[in-house]
């Protein structure tokens, strides 16, 4: 935010926020969405040399470490049980999965995938990656037919002219697909 009055944000001023939480927890987590680096930063920004430099910063500090979900689950353990009653995502005014399978169309397109499921056990590697790849949830994204703001999020990412072309393009995918597989 070139209007902040601390611009620019560098790795070692985000480091030294990090490194003064020291001791007043066990994790903290960094989440950025993909489409800041490149759609909603532009190289110009400086992003892609912060991440450059973001690493190196936070190892300065030798109680700093990276870590996946995986191994902070391992290493640590749970101090409560936090019950949530709903699936949630960070997309839409409903912050649910209705983005992703919230219609008919959706619905049908990920049948179909998990239709393979038991056939492709033994595929060779390369029909898995491929199938992997038809589950990448922008397919199912591009398909959502939401109205308003939210319809013009959707719109504004999709390669597509509407959620139906998105719809016909994957099912023909899946068709050719399963004619080989």
């Amino acid at each position: 935010n070139r209007g902040w009055e601390e611009h620019p944000l560098t790795s070692d001023k985000f480091a030294h926020w990090v490194h003064n939480i020291s001791g007043n927890g066990e994790t903290v987590n960094l989440f950025m969405d993909y489409e800041t680096f490149g759609e909603h930063q532009w190289a110009d920004s400086g992003i892609f040399q912060f991440l450059e430099h973001l690493p190196e910063a936070i190892m300065r500090h030798p109680d700093w470490n990276f870590k996946t979900p995986s191994e902070v689950i391992a290493s640590t353990r749970p101090v409560a049980e936090m019950p949530f009653h709903r699936l949630t995502s960070w997309a839409d005014v409903d912050r649910d999965l209705t983005a992703w399978r919230g219609n008919n169309m959706q619905t049908s397109a990920l049948n179909q995938i998990y239709e393979f499921k038991g056939r492709l056990n033994n595929a060779d590697p390369y029909v898995q990656d491929i199938w992997r790849r038809l589950q990448t949830s922008d397919h199912f994204y591009y398909m959502c037919t939401k109205w308003f703001a939210d319809g013009d999020v959707h719109a504004y990412f999709s390669p597509y002219q509407s959620p139906y072309d998105a719809f016909i393009n994957y099912m023909n995918v899946m068709q050719d697909f399963g004619s080989y597989y």
